[in-house]
């Protein structure tokens, strides 16, 4: 299964983003092969609006089940839904630490947006 985590860094050892829309990229991790891809997310981060559903339609196209982050706003939340994504918000720490709480089952798919848009 791959899983994205938006990210202040492009490894393991980096700190999780808490913003989705607007994170500086995302590692995509494969649980099965621990395979990690970086998606570079600044061109979207700078947007003036709509950050967050160009960044769900990124990290859908990544053929990602899972996001997590630090925050997600209603838009990004709703579209990443509808692309079938579960979202988990409130996730902090380093990429690494969230994965294995993530394989660990120790964080809990959120049933709503945690923020309201244009959270910054």
């Amino acid at each position: 299964m791959k899983i994205a985590i938006s990210s202040q860094g492009t490894d393991l050892n980096a700190i999780v983003d808490p913003r989705f829309g607007r994170a500086r990229c995302f590692l995509v991790f494969d649980t099965e092969t621990n395979e990690v891809v970086v998606v570079d997310n600044a061109s979207t981060a700078n947007a003036m609006q709509g950050a967050g559903v160009q960044t769900a339609q990124a990290v859908a196209a990544q053929g990602v089940r899972a996001v997590l982050s630090g925050h997600v706003g209603p838009k990004a939340f709703t579209a990443l839904r509808a692309a079938g994504i579960d979202v988990y918000a409130g996730v902090a720490g380093t990429v690494r630490e969230a994965v294995e709480a993530f394989r660990a089952g120790k964080l809990a798919v959120a049933a709503a947006a945690d923020v309201q848009g244009h959270w910054a």
